[in-house]
């Protein structure tokens, strides 16, 4: 022992305020200088070696690994002691008493080498390092003190955490900012190349989830090849790169022909298509029977080619049925595609409603990268083998316009039609016969994973029922400058240009590295949940959802019974205003301590449940992205293919800002401790649903109004 540490010990033997304290406690491969077993307190003494190189590093991740085993760490500087030993002890008095930023409770000792059970913990706002009860009139100048005794105490973004039950208190005092900003600093940096599905930086990235996964002690929660127990699951994809000189769409009517080629009409499929077949008009392409409305009704569109408008009737309708202004489950089109197969169409041609009051998908998305260098388009990809069997083609106005012709009324009046009453105005499209020709310049398979890990529940009944905690790992990947001696424009700018790297630090790194933190939050909980938790990071969502709606059609685990979905995108930035969101939604003044809260329409229990655990947490909900139709929000990230399922699911979102999906989408721009916050939302929140007798219905009908 070093000489502070003699000097310290001499009084903690004599056991101050009745506490018991041991010396050279050993802890797992550590050795603490000293543990009080009653109040779970580790006590260290650090001399000047430990602001050098290295050490912080070691010493950060020595105290990581103690808070996920619930003990609380204080670093004393060595000088303190030598420098008013007296007062060092009363601070460690007054923090056990809680009089200080943390207060513990009692419980019987662990044995000798292994540490466990729940701390409870309630920080203090920096500020309170000012208390005249921690000036130099006790003794000490506290202030200094404060600096070693904060190192591992995490109080930024803090909650007063007394107000969560005992039995869930270790796991949310291992939810930390320091850790997270550890853990996404690897996750969006440059090693990981942008992590774009099917490119090794995106393998790496699900193999990090992975061993995350194992270390904090989840099981395995799929199979492997071999049979064996495995935290992958294979996801089978198809990538492609359409040909647009090769493709075309055309239309004969009357002995008469017009071909259309790219930009008049886009997108491609995974295989090859010729097909010749008659149009007809379906409305919106929606079947909705417990809202009353069916575009399919009265007419056959088996072997035939289906135009759609896009969205939903009466989209500009407070009073509307389909969920007012915002959007329902029948807004997407994928939704719309499935239905126009079930109905026997062998194509879908989409088309932007005539009297739009939005932007177009296309025209959105250019206005993510205005001003910004084009890269090189990423290919397609779908997932191989899916239920999807028959294209989609958007189809530009002009298209729509000559489809339509002669046949019974001009889109923007057959929309107006609809729109008036919700009626539908379905109808075949007199003597038009439409050649759609595909062709891809390129293909390929290839093989992705979903990350997924399992904590048990621990009611013999409700364990076979799921809570799923959920986010994706993969993003936009990079590209190599062609030209260095001209380099890439960016906005915002980007300080490395080349080569450009999309790093992905809040899309989504930050929902990867918080399903982590849960994930460790839960396994170091020494209670569980009556319910499982099934913690997964998807692949694929930025190439449409793909390891997403993957699980929900190979589910591993019972989907009607899957109680509650939390899913993780973008929690780490404030929203700012951008060119994407620019007039088309209110943003508050202030969003430094809001988060967005998307799925109230179809479970309105959920949100009553989120806004429960919200009272000891005090961050500020909100549902905007519920109700409006212009961004297309509903149906953008992860949890959407698990609403489809009538699973009670929300996305958890803390907005756009200038930075999504641009270089420019760093770690230091990242609100850590807002996102700290959330994270502890969701876990307190994971507990009530894994918890409730009565846990959080899915309401399809809720749009009827």
């Amino acid at each position: 022992m070093s000489l502070p540490e003699v000097l310290l010990w001499r009084e903690l033997r004599r056991r101050p305020a009745g506490l018991r304290f041991r010396r050279q406690h050993p802890a797992g491969r550590y050795v603490l200088d000293f543990y009080c077993p009653q109040h779970r307190l580790a006590i260290e003494v650090d001399g000047e070696v430990h602001a050098r190189g290295e050490q912080p590093l070691r010493d950060a991740a020595r105290d990581d690994w103690l808070g996920i085993q619930g003990v609380r760490v204080l670093r004393l500087p060595a000088a303190e002691v030598f420098a008013d030993l007296e007062a060092v002890v009363r601070h460690i008095i007054d923090i056990v008493r809680g009089d200080y930023p943390s207060t513990a409770f009692g419980g019987p000792p662990p044995p000798p080498g292994r540490i466990e059970g729940p701390t409870r913990l309630t920080c203090a706002a920096p500020a309170d390092i000012h208390d005249p009860r921690f000036r130099r009139d006790r003794g000490m100048d506290m202030m200094r003190l404060g600096i070693g005794v904060v190192l591992a105490l995490s109080c930024s973004g803090a909650i007063a955490q007394e107000a969560a039950p005992k039995r869930e208190a270790a796991g949310l005092a291992t939810i930390r900012a320091e850790q997270l900003k550890r853990d996404l600093t690897y996750i969006a940096s440059d090693a990981l190349e942008g992590r774009l599905t099917l490119q090794k930086g995106d393998d790496d990235a699900a193999t990090w989830v992975a061993e995350q996964f194992r270390k904090a002690g989840l099981k395995p929660a799929a199979r492997g090849a071999d049979g064996k127990p495995s935290y992958f699951q294979p996801v089978p994809l198809v990538e492609y790169r359409g040909d647009p000189a090769q493709s075309s769409l055309t239309l004969t009517r009357g002995g008469e022909t017009v071909a259309w080629r790219a930009p008049q009409f886009s997108g491609a499929y995974r295989d090859q298509v010729d097909l010749t077949a008659p149009v007809v008009f379906a409305g919106y392409g929606i079947t909705a029977p417990e809202l009353g409305y069916d575009d399919y009704a009265g007419v056959d569109v088996r072997g035939k080619i289906v135009l759609i408008f896009d969205h939903e009737p009466q989209e500009a309708d407070p009073a509307s049925r389909f969920n007012g202004t915002g959007l329902t489950r029948y807004a997407t089109a994928r939704v719309k595609l499935l239905n126009a197969q079930r109905h026997g169409a062998v194509a879908v041609l989409l088309a932007p409603e005539p009297h739009r009051k939005h932007l177009t998908n296309a025209e959105r998305s250019a206005n993510i990268t205005r001003g910004v260098t084009p890269r090189i388009p990423l290919a397609t990809q779908a997932i191989a083998q899916d239920e999807v069997a028959i294209p989609l083609l958007n189809v530009r106005d002009e298209v729509v316009t000559a489809l339509m012709a002669g046949s019974g009324g001009a889109p923007g009046e057959t929309q107006d039609a609809i729109d008036a009453r919700a009626m539908p105005q379905s109808r075949a499209l007199a003597g038009a016969s439409l050649t759609v020709r595909l062709r891809n310049a390129t293909r390929r398979t290839g093989v992705s994973n979903n990350v997924v890990g399992l904590i048990e529940g621990s009611d013999p009944k409700l364990k076979a029922e799921t809570i799923l905690i959920s986010a994706h790992h993969d993003h936009d990947g990079m590209e190599a400058c062609t030209d260095p001696a001209n380099l890439p424009v960016t906005i915002p700018a980007d300080p490395v240009p080349c080569p450009r790297i999309w790093r992905g630090a809040d899309d989504n790194g930050s929902g990867t590295v918080g399903v982590v933190a849960l994930a460790r939050a839960f396994a170091a909980n020494p209670v569980r949940p009556k319910r499982s938790i099934l913690f997964v990071v998807f692949t694929g969502e930025e190439r449409g959802l793909l390891g997403a709606y993957y699980l929900a059609a190979h589910p591993l685990r019972p989907l009607a019974t899957t109680r509650a979905m939390i899913n993780f995108d973008m929690i780490g930035r404030n929203e700012e205003a951008s060119p994407q969101t620019d007039g088309l939604i209110e943003i508050p003044a202030d969003t430094t301590n809001r988060l967005n809260l998307i799925g109230g329409l179809y479970s309105p229990d959920y949100a009553a449940t989120v806004k429960a655990a919200n009272a000891s947490v005090g961050l500020v909900l909100d549902d905007r992205f519920d109700h409006e139709s212009a961004l297309n929000v509903f149906f953008r990230s992860d949890q959407f293919p698990f609403v489809l399922k009538d699973v009670p699911a929300f996305w958890w979102f803390t907005g756009f800002h200038p930075d999504y999906h641009h270089t420019t989408d760093t770690v230091d721009k990242i609100n850590f401790a807002k996102m700290e916050k959330i994270l502890k939302l969701a876990y307190l929140s994971a507990w009530r649903f894994g918890e409730t007798a009565t846990p959080p219905r899915f309401v399809a009908s809720q749009g009827v109004r």
